[in-house]
C-alpha cells in the first residue's frame, strides 16, 4: 500500500462518498506551491489515466495517485479528527522533512517544490 487510512478517516471518506456518484475514487497526491514548496491534494475523482494513475483499494476505498507522486508521500498516513471547532483530516508523511504552520505545505529531503502563498 502506497497510503495508509485510519479507521477514523476511512470511516469519514466513506461517509463522503455516499454523496457523490458511483465510481468515485478518492484522489491524493501533490502539487507544488504553499509556503513550504508542496501542499496535499486529496479530493473525490472519476476519471484514471491508466499510464499515469495507480490504482489500489485501502480499507475498501478506492484510491488513485499520480505514480509520480508515490516516492514523495509513499508511507503516509491520513486520519480524521474531530473536535468542538469542527472536524478535519491530518496528514502524516513520514518522507517530509519540514512541514509549515499550516500543516498542509512540505518539503522532503529530495524534493522541495515551488514555495508559494500558505
Amino acid at each position: 500500500m502506497v497510503i495508509n487510512l485510519t479507521n477514523q478517516a476511512s470511516t469519514r471518506i466513506k461517509e463522503m462518498m455516499q454523496e457523490e456518484n458511483e465510481n468515485v475514487r478518492l484522489r491524493f497526491g501533490v502539487k507544488g506551491g504553499g509556503c513550504s514548496g508542496l501542499s496535499y491534494s486529496i479530493g473525490f475523482d472519476y476519471e484514471i489515466n491508466e499510464e499515469l494513475d495507480v490504482q489500489e483499494e485501502v480499507n475498501g476505498i478506492p484510491v488513485v495517485i499520480h505514480s509520480q507522486d508515490i516516492p514523495i508521500i509513499e508511507g503516509t498516513t491520513i486520519d480524521y479528527k474531530e473536535n468542538m471547532m469542527g472536524g478535519g483530516f491530518s496528514i502524516d508523511n513520514p518522507k517530509a522533512v519540514y512541514s509549515c504552520g499550516c500543516g498542509s505545505s512540505f518539503r522532503t529531503k529530495d524534493v522541495v517544490g515551488t514555495p508559494g502563498d500558505c
